[in-house]
């Protein structure tokens, strides 16, 4: 399998900590978004909207985080990302997707060029229109959490699964936008369990070869 990601994409390291949780091996091929490598159309040949991350295994090739991760769970179902029972299986979805549908497609690439190019946004702007969405989302998953008195270290249960490998890369980019996390002890408690582990660690942007 070939991996085709930036370093600091969101989405990217959503997908390389699931690939690392689930012991694939993969190629890593960076596209360096600094460079517009995404609107290249060798890239677009591969992903038509451009975007990151494109998994590429023999003839398939799979575009979207959300569909890659999906895809993954269902092609290598052990270790699982998501629990067996169904209601549970709800609730992580849900966290999950406070982080793929509220916070980061509002806080991405592109929607933040738009607000420099179209809109005069300094860094402080972005960092404050950053920062207004993922503190709502945050205080909502902190709350979530809090109130799960059977949780371990991790967002739900005893071992880390589909909403880890979407936090951990959200709390990332809230340390890159300057937001103050000190009023969510839950998810920086998670944080530190999941930074802990291997798959994790060799998933960070820092961890990466195209990182600078």
């Amino acid at each position: 399998m070939q991996l085709h990601n930036f370093f600091r994409s969101a989405t990217s390291h959503r997908t390389r900590i699931a690939l690392n949780l689930k012991g694939l091996n993969y190629e890593y091929v960076a596209v360096d978004l600094r460079k517009n490598a995404h609107q290249s159309a060798a890239f677009k040949a591969l992903n038509p909207q451009g975007l990151v991350p494109a998994l590429v295994d023999g003839d398939l090739v799979l575009t979207q985080s959300v569909a890659i991760i999906e895809w993954l769970e269902e092609r290598y179902p052990t270790p699982a990302l998501l629990p067996t029972d169904l209601n549970e299986r709800a609730h992580v979805r849900a966290l999950a997707a406070i982080v793929g549908c509220d916070i980061h497609p509002i806080n991405n690439k592109r929607i933040l060029d738009t607000l420099r190019a179209s809109f005069g946004a300094d860094d402080a702007a972005i960092n404050s229109w950053c920062g207004t969405w993922i503190k709502a989302g945050f205080e909502a998953l902190e709350a979530m959490l809090q109130a799960d008195k059977n949780r371990g270290d991790f967002c739900f249960g005893k071992a880390p699964g589909l909403a880890d490998v979407y936090l951990v890369p959200q709390v990332e980019g809230a340390r890159r936008f300057k937001v103050d996390l000190t009023p969510y002890p839950g998810i920086l408690a998670i944080d530190q369990a999941c930074s802990a582990l291997p798959a994790f660690a060799s998933a960070a942007p820092a961890a990466q070869p195209d990182a600078s």
